[in-house]
């Protein structure tokens, strides 16, 4: 009965050659307990110094108090919040955010108690508020401190990933393990407990394997990866094309995610609130500015001032979008047909320096109010705009993904200078893939971020 086992098993020689990467879970722990001693202790010495500093050895008194409520509440939401997880290994500001939002959370829930428990006269509210402040800064020092201990470790990936080359396209991993499964002798073969034994020794210590193969060894793969214990991938180019996000079955039947919306309810709701109170305040301060260009373009020719043009927005919805008119009435082009060029004879004298300035721009703060348009979002187009001699959409049909969120008055490519005219095709790319990653990482910071380089690039020399 042996005799079988010992003939289908890799010799000790063999299995050594097949040892890609030493295990990374005992260093990973390390790394997990000397982030939450480092927080404790960043923690303790913020608030020690604070409460030192303010009401002297009564400090520490209260410091005792404080912390043993803190600590207790600031780990175990630390722990649920991944402060103390593979991501925060990887990427320190990710770390940081989420043990600063924890030390937030836990600040809050600390004056909840000491304020429905009536324990005022055992907490020092200065003590409190100045040790939470030098806490989250301790904090943010310690944790990057701890940088050069976690490449120590783990060294450049905490986690060990393999590609496994097997026929199929060519995919570029950052720090991964990179083996030919020919060169090793490596096959999904289902059938050979011999072959399945060398992929076991070859997936030993392995947190996430890649395998790239063709769509007739796909199967056999993730049956193989299925039962490895780890983390397993195939490569499979059609989710680029149908841009899948995610899958699930149902069934009999496999279903893959291609759309679920940028944001979530909470995210639109602060998006709109921000806008909101914005976009009223722009109109107030700006308002002696708006009826000053409302007067020169009455004075010019007589002409109505606003300019409404149909642009596709949100869900591919047309809606009017308000500018200040540029152009002599008669030559108006509500649907973009023509493209404006620099010596454009239909640009009134006034059109020509609110164009450049952007002023023209402006009455779409009434859109913003009115929810047809956000501060920040991909830029809308006329329908008949071209890029060369093509339609935008002809250009590339990636181009109907932008219209998963509101447009803006402002967006990435406009701060990064692809705005005006789309003379070329090239025009049209740069400025979608601006777009499009936008779409792809939304927060409120990047929103005001983008709000601010716009100052910058309200005057330029591509706008006439």
């Amino acid at each position: 009965m042996n005799a079988p086992i010992t003939a289908i098993s890799a010799s000790n020689h063999d299995a050594n050659e097949l040892l890609l990467a030493p295990s990374l879970e005992r260093r990973r722990l390390q790394c997990y307990l000397t982030l939450v001693l480092t927080d404790i202790a960043a923690i303790v010495a913020a608030f020690w110094a604070v409460g030192y500093l303010y009401l002297g050895a009564l400090g520490t008194e209260i410091l005792i108090a404080q912390n043993s409520l803190a600590l207790p509440i600031f780990l175990t939401i630390a722990l649920y919040n991944n402060a103390y997880s593979t991501g925060s290994l990887q990427n320190a500001w990710y770390g940081i955010r989420r043990a600063e939002i924890a030390l937030f959370i836990t600040s809050g829930i600390i004056v909840l108690v000491v304020f429905l428990a009536k324990l005022s006269a055992e907490f020092s509210r200065v003590v409190l508020a100045g040790g939470a402040v030098a806490a989250m800064v301790a904090l943010v020092w310690a944790r990057l401190q701890m940088r050069s201990f976690i490449a120590w470790r783990c060294g450049a990936n905490v986690v060990n990933e393999l590609v496994i080359d097997d026929g199929g396209p060519k995919i570029d991993l950052p720090n991964a393990i990179r083996v030919n499964a020919q060169e090793l002798h490596l096959a999904p073969d289902l059938d050979k407990p011999h072959s399945l034994d060398r992929l076991g020794l070859v997936l030993r210590n392995i947190d996430r394997d890649v395998v790239s193969c063709p769509p007739e060894r796909r199967q056999a793969w993730s049956t193989i990866l299925k039962g490895a214990n780890i983390a397993g991938e195939v490569l499979d180019d059609q989710v680029v094309l149908l841009g899948a996000h995610g899958a699930r079955v149902i069934g009999d039947h496999g279903l893959l995610l291609v759309s679920s919306g940028p944001l979530g309810m909470r995210a639109r709701a602060t998006k709109r609130l921000f806008d909101l109170a914005l976009a009223g305040a722009a109109v107030i301060i700006l308002s002696p500015l708006l009826l000053a260009v409302v007067l020169a373009i009455r004075l010019e020719d007589g002409g109505p001032v606003i300019f409404v043009q149909r642009r596709m927005g949100l869900g591919n919805r047309f809606f009017g979008m308000y500018k200040f008119r540029s152009m002599s009435q008669s030559q108006s082009d509500p649907d973009g047909m023509v493209s404006t060029g620099r010596q454009d004879a239909r640009i009134t004298r006034v059109g020509r320096f609110i164009r450049r300035t952007s002023i023209d721009e402006l009455p779409q703060l009434f859109n913003v109010l009115a929810g047809d348009m956000s501060l920040v979002g991909p830029r809308p187009h006329a329908i008949g705009s071209q890029a060369g001699d093509k339609l935008f959409w002809e250009v590339d049909l990636r181009y109907w993904h932008r219209h998963s969120l509101k447009p803006g008055l402002s967006g990435l490519a406009q701060v990064r200078g692809y705005c005006g005219a789309t003379d070329r095709e090239s025009d049209l790319i740069h400025r979608l893939r601006s777009d499009l990653e936008y779409l792809e990482g939304w927060s409120l910071f990047r929103d005001i971020k983008i709000l601010f380089l716009t100052l910058k690039v309200l005057v330029h020399d591509r706008a006439f």
